[in-house]
């Protein structure tokens, strides 16, 4: 099982909106689809970068995200089963497939997955399928089913208590382990930037309230 630091995965999904910000671990692949964003570094890790602005979310839905000619919505209560069996919200699922996808083209099963904002709802779907460890900042609510489902554990979610983005769709849940950790200075509409993710890190693991690395539950 792949152990990761957490401020390193913090450093890489600030970077992840710009590819040639990353020296390590390198970029092997990136994803061409129009409507999705998605790395696969050295080391068979994905990275997910999504939206980094919540007004992209309050104002224009999922960037807005369109797959198959089809608007999804942050407020659209349409469910599908994804390819692990677990009833997934169906935008960030369809966004999650494309991923799923690209990666069957590569044959490759990433080993660890790390994301941000539509990156971390996508985390916490990939995160399920492939049973493997991810970590998410600012993570939208991607599951409808209540409590825990198989590789629960797996995903680390990092939630700011001054970010809305978290908070949504309202009738979804998240699906992994949330820490929702309150900074020292409230940030309210800026909050869900990475830059300010990487601050509320900093202030958890100063306080004991995050792990130095995340490896999964284990």
């Amino acid at each position: 099982m792949m152990k990761f630091p957490i401020e390193d995965a913090a450093k890489l999904a600030e970077a992840s909106y710009s590819a040639q910000r990353i020296t390590s671990p390198k970029v092997v692949h990136s994803c061409g689809h129009q409507d999705v964003q998605a790395h696969l570094l050295e080391g068979d890790i994905l990275l997910l970068p999504g939206s980094n602005s919540v007004r992209d979310y309050l104002r224009y839905n999922l960037r807005p995200l369109r797959l198959g000619q089809q608007q999804f919505r942050m407020s659209d209560d349409k469910t599908e089963k994804g390819h692990s069996g677990t009833t997934w919200h169906q935008g960030f699922l369809a966004y999650s497939s494309v991923v799923f996808e690209w990666l069957k083209t590569l044959n490759i099963r990433p080993k660890y997955v790390i994301g941000h904002s539509l990156g971390a709802a996508a985390t916490q779907i990939l995160s399920k399928s492939y049973g493997a460890p991810g970590i998410g900042f600012a993570a939208p609510r991607p599951k409808f089913a209540k409590g825990p489902v198989k590789h629960h554990e797996k995903c680390l979610l990092i939630n700011r208590v001054d970010d809305v983005v978290p908070k949504l769709p309202g009738a979804f849940n998240h699906m992994g382990r949330v820490r929702e950790l309150a900074p020292t200075q409230q940030r309210p509409f800026p909050a869900h930037s990475m830059k300010h993710y990487r601050e509320i890190v900093e202030v958890g693991q100063d306080k004991a309230l995050l792990p130095k690395h995340w490896a999964g539950g284990v």
